[in-house]
């Protein structure tokens, strides 16, 4: 059973939380630097704990994280540092943490070299899964093949959000012709 249909098994509490998600978010291209940097930091976070953790803690890691943004997080110091392991509202891994403000710095020089980090990944685009797991292993910290396939997949940049019989899927299509043109060319 697809992740798509097994939200409609889920308790009503659990379903509410994940469908928001599946519904709006899942797959759908971002075009904002900020929250591209958001969805890569959740999915850094996610990494061996469940994604339901991560949905319900959004908010907190929102307010943690100083909204993502990239300028701030880069500038993050040792009492930021401490701040976000002292942190109950978040995961408190300071490899994470420290992951989520490198990363940053990361991204900043992306954005001077090409314009943005948005930029930077269309430049790429398409590349295979292993492709992109091992660029992203060469430029990023914490970028593991799970970590990078869900973002990936997240953000519409690699197949497999939904199954082609799941409502959003063809919403997903639509949202990103690109990525459907790059799809039915390879």
């Amino acid at each position: 059973m697809s992740y798509c249909h097994a939200i409609d098994f889920m308790p009503d509490e659990r379903k509410a939380l994940h469908k928001a998600y599946h519904d709006h978010l899942y797959g759908f291209p971002i075009h904002d630097d900020n929250e591209l940097f958001c969805r890569l930091v959740l999915e850094i976070n996610q990494a061996g704990l469940s994604w339901e953790t991560i949905l319900k803690k959004e908010a907190t890691f929102r307010k943690a994280y100083d909204n993502f943004d990239l300028n701030t997080v880069a500038a993050y110091t040792d009492a930021d540092r401490e701040r976000l392991m002292n942190d109950s509202g978040i995961i408190r891994n300071r490899l994470k943490i420290n992951a989520a403000i490198e990363n940053a710095k990361t991204i900043l020089k992306l954005q001077e070299e090409y314009g943005s980090f948005l930029a930077w990944l269309r430049l790429h685009h398409p590349k295979t899964k292993a492709e992109w797991v091992k660029l992203f292993k060469k430029t990023f910290r914490f970028t593991g093949g799970e970590i990078v396939n869900e973002f990936l997949m997240s953000i519409g940049y690699l197949p497999g959000a939904h199954s082609a019989d799941c409502p959003i899927y063809g919403k997903v299509m639509e949202s990103n012709p690109q990525w459907l043109s790059d799809m039915q060319s390879s």
